[in-house]
C-alpha cells in the first residue's frame, strides 16, 4: 500500500516537472516572465513588492 502511494507520488511529481520543462522549451526565448501577485483581505490584487514605497525602485540582486 505504501509502495503504491510512493510510486504514484513520484509519477505525479515527475509529470509536473516534465510539464514545466516542456512549457519552458515551447515558450519563445525559453524563459518565463516574472509574475507574482497576492490578494489582500478585500480581494484586490497586489503586485510584486519588495517592502518599499510605490515610488521607490526595488533592487534585483
Amino acid at each position: 500500500m505504501i509502495v503504491k502511494l510512493i510510486i504514484v507520488t513520484v509519477v505525479l511529481v515527475a509529470f509536473a516537472v516534465a510539464a514545466i520543462a516542456i512549457k519552458m522549451f515551447m515558450k519563445k526565448g525559453g524563459e518565463f516572465k516574472k509574475q507574482c501577485s497576492s490578494v489582500d483581505a478585500d480581494g484586490n490584487r497586489i503586485g510584486c513588492t519588495c517592502g518599499k514605497a510605490s515610488n521607490e525602485a526595488c533592487k534585483n540582486n
